[in-house]
């Protein structure tokens, strides 16, 4: 965490939990422009600052809505980093323009990629040098079907979980981290030189070391300072999800917790030249989801795996709000399948709590969406219901 988030103190719920910015700003999306994005050729539409819910059949372009809005707060899409595949069927380019209001300000964010050219982010029509340089300006949370990847995939999931969070606030983490991945394959690259040439230079070698060790080792405190606030606010929303059933924690792994990097990468030298590849490194922490003490990955049911995805995506939605000190929007993407009705109904409670901001819904069954607007205290009538059929939206 940075230095300006340490000096401001919060609570969530009773307890004390991880520093906060003062004020939190507003934010919210006015308007989507959307041309042949996936499977939805055009439309605009403008929403709710509240509750904007989506209707339609699987496959009917819900979820594409939804990636749509993701991509233009990180540059990139939720399910696909291949832009190209991003591209309706039969074209070779895709637009996309959202109209954003923040603290009273509106700013019109325009992105555009065709094909085999480099893709283009704008901000009130001025092209960003970087995308980095966009990435958190809009904080985003999306929870979705897909994310069961965190608990049943590789470790590498877990890691662009953390980076994803940490990134958005702090852009000094987002570069150190591209300058380690850069290091670190320039550094690989040497070691199959060796082993092609049969020939070792350690001093040219040293530079890549050098470098991982930089930077690997500040994204190593970042991650852990991170891990350490976010894991009592992941248990609290935990136990109100579930009803205070299970007992959840979360272990930041790293070899770095076994001692100084540059020890490790000597005594790991061998068996790098053997696999031609570097064997130890933050690119090989994880982060261990345990349910009552045990991995989760091993012994929880579909519904508690659910609720395990939510209160990491709830905490990071926390995290982020404090952190940046604006609102999250948050997209919930068929949320509510393989969840027992008490469970469903904790989050509806959550979700309309004035913590949250803009939020997104979508869901195949309009009584399950109506259920929703009405269980929501205080938003009967700040919300707006959209049908989507073959990517077309109807209000």
């Amino acid at each position: 965490m940075t230095e300006s988030i340490l000096i401001f103190t919060t609570h969530f719920s009773n307890r004390r939990f991880f520093p906060i910015l003062l004020k939190i700003f507003g934010m919210h999306l006015q308007l989507i422009s959307i041309l042949d994005y996936k499977n939805i050729e055009q439309v605009e539409v403008s929403f709710n600052p509240k509750l904007n819910c989506f209707l339609g059949d699987n496959g009917a372009g819900k979820t594409n809505l939804l990636d749509a809005i993701y991509y233009l707060s990180f540059c990139k899409s939720f399910f696909n980093p291949i832009d190209s595949l991003n591209i309706r069927h039969g074209n070779d380019f895709f637009m996309l323009q959202g109209k954003f209001t923040r603290n009273g300000d509106e700013i019109l964010i325009t992105c555009g990629y065709k094909n085999g050219q480099a893709k283009q982010f704008k901000r009130n029509h001025k092209l960003y040098k970087r995308l980095s340089d966009h990435i958190g300006q809009f904080p985003l949370v999306m929870i979705s079907p897909s994310d069961s990847v965190l608990i049943l995939g590789g470790s590498e999931e877990r890691r662009k979980f953390m980076d994803g969070v940490i990134s958005q606030y702090d852009h000094s983490y987002l570069d150190a981290l591209i300058r380690y991945n850069r290091a670190m394959l320039q550094r690989n690259n040497l070691l199959k030189q060796f082993a092609e040439t049969n020939r070792f230079d350690a001093e040219t070698l040293s530079i890549y070391d050098e470098q991982m060790i930089d930077y690997g080792t500040a994204i190593y405190q970042k991650r852990k300072a991170f891990i350490d606030n976010l894991i009592p606010v992941f248990q609290e929303f935990y136990e109100t999800v579930s009803g205070g059933k299970e007992n959840v924690k979360l272990e930041y792994a790293s070899c770095l917790d076994r001692g100084n990097f540059r020890v490790q990468l000597n005594n790991s030298l061998k068996k790098d030249q053997i696999t031609q590849f570097s064997n130890t490194g933050i690119h090989k922490d994880d982060l261990n989801l345990l349910l009552d003490g045990f991995p989760i990955k091993k012994i929880g049911s579909q519904g508690q795996n659910k609720t395990y995805v939510v209160a990491l995506k709830f905490a990071q939605f926390e995290f982020l709000k404090n952190a940046s000190g604006i609102k999250p929007i948050l997209l919930l993407d068929d949320i509510f399948d393989k969840l027992d009705s008490n469970r469903v109904s904790n989050i509806i409670q959550l979700v309309s709590q004035e913590r949250f901001g803009q939020i997104f819904i979508t869901d195949t069954n309009r009584e399950h969406l109506e259920k929703i607007v009405v269980d929501m205290d205080g938003i009967k009538n700040d919300h707006k219901i959209f049908r989507i059929v073959e990517g077309k939206i109807m209000e």
